[in-house]
């Protein structure tokens, strides 16, 4: 083989490297860009619930504060008083596993509960009683859905261990809000026809 022969080969060589270099690159998985944003979507899922389930437990601590000074119903102070000690137990654990994952909790009421605190200021008596109760009936309705959810699908293993360990907690406390509030209904009933009985015996 003479020199010039051997010289065409390898340019013919060469310039065949670049083609199969791109044939041969292997197919490409699938985008890290995608599933680094369904991590986050799932991150954002579990951060939500725990700023919401702050704040929910902040107002049950402060509103339950209020019901166990003004509430006239001993059933209802006793259940106001176990609010707060059980919230108030439940805000610090989740405060410290919110620390551990560098999510920033509310430090204030937000308007739906500063609207409900400053109505309950205004009533008293029977009138508070009722209004409370029934508020507590419809918020654990509303925090055991919300609890059972994130212990079925959360994605973060810890805030979905903690919701898991809370929730019969909160079912049990919707047991009482329900029995407190058919009691200071009953109640209201009763005073009410004796009341209208009243009235009748004077005319």
């Amino acid at each position: 083989m003479n020199k010039v022969t051997g010289a065409a080969i390898v340019s013919v060589a060469l310039a065949a490297a670049p083609a199969f270099a791109q044939t041969a690159q292997p197919a490409p998985g699938p985008d890290k860009t995608q599933q680094s944003g369904a991590k986050t979507t799932m991150a954002a899922a579990d951060q939500t619930f725990v700023k919401n389930v702050a704040m929910d437990g902040m107002a049950e601590v402060e509103i339950g504060k209020l019901a166990s000074d003004k509430a006239s119903s001993d059933q209802v102070k006793q259940f106001a008083q176990r609010m707060v000690t059980d919230h108030q137990k439940a805000n610090d654990e989740l405060k410290s596993i919110a620390q551990s994952k560098n999510i920033t909790l509310p430090t204030d009421l937000g308007p739906k509960h500063k609207s409900l605190q400053a109505k309950l200021e205004k009533l008293s008596g029977e009138a508070f009683d009722r209004a409370y109760m029934n508020e507590m009936v419809m918020d654990h309705r509303k925090a055991v859905s919300t609890f059972r959810t994130e212990s079925n699908s959360g994605k973060d293993p810890e805030i979905k261990q903690w919701a898991a360990k809370t929730l019969p907690t909160l079912e049990e406390h919707l047991k009482q809000a329900q029995d407190a509030n058919r009691s200071v209904v009953g109640t209201s009933g009763k005073s009410g026809a004796a009341k209208q009985k009243s009235s009748g015996e004077k005319k």
